[in-house]
């Protein structure tokens, strides 16, 4: 028969030493956000690139990079209220208009993806480059895999701001701050697991 004394005791214990494990993952990630929020999977060969909307025009300079790198032969704009800004940026830089396609809708990384995936399997692509921030990069691209396990999702994010020495009060830190936030709500509402 165990100790009444003794069981509260490890519960206490386990208790804490859960407690402290969360406090040290919480102060990692706050101050390792580029290892804990950024994915970059290196040199990858697509059927498309996808340019979720959304940054500082830093998302479509990044697409037009590798589009002159032949990473893929097109790309997909997808977000609402940003696409046609983006498509002309990407005409400047020399990507030819027939390269281009849009999904103006989307105004979330969740419906980024249930507008897009559609589109990518309409046209037939089984390899895909996501380009978006690099704060935004983790949940962007679990957010598609979770969606679309069948197709591969690789990412190349854009890295506007990624020093710390170019955070500022009111900009990347707050992102960054939110993302946290965006992440859990993802994982908790729609089971996108962040890991």
């Amino acid at each position: 028969m165990p100790v009444p004394g003794l069981t509260r005791r490890r519960i206490l214990f386990g208790a804490l030493a859960a407690l402290a494990l969360l406090a040290t993952l919480a102060l990692a990630a706050w101050l390792l956000p580029q290892q804990v929020l950024c994915v970059e999977n290196g040199p990858t060969q697509a059927d498309i690139i996808v340019v979720l909307g959304g940054g500082s025009n830093e998302r479509p300079l990044r697409a037009a990079e590798l589009f002159e790198q032949n990473a893929a032969p097109r790309i997909l704009l997808t977000g609402a209220g940003d696409n046609d800004g983006n498509r002309r940026l990407l005409l400047r830089h020399g990507v030819p208009p027939n390269a281009i396609q849009q999904e103006p809708n989307s105004k979330t990384t969740r419906e980024n993806a249930l507008f897009t995936i559609p589109l990518l399997r309409q046209e037939g692509a089984h390899r895909v480059i996501l380009v978006t921030s690099w704060y935004h990069s983790r949940r962007a691209l679990n957010c598609f895999r979770h969606y679309a396990p069948d197709l591969q999702f690789y990412s190349h994010p854009a890295y506007y701001a990624y020093r710390r020495s170019e955070w500022t009060p009111q900009g990347i830190r707050n992102r960054i701050r939110a993302e946290y936030i965006k992440t859990l709500g993802y994982w908790l509402y729609y089971g996108v697991c962040p890991l």
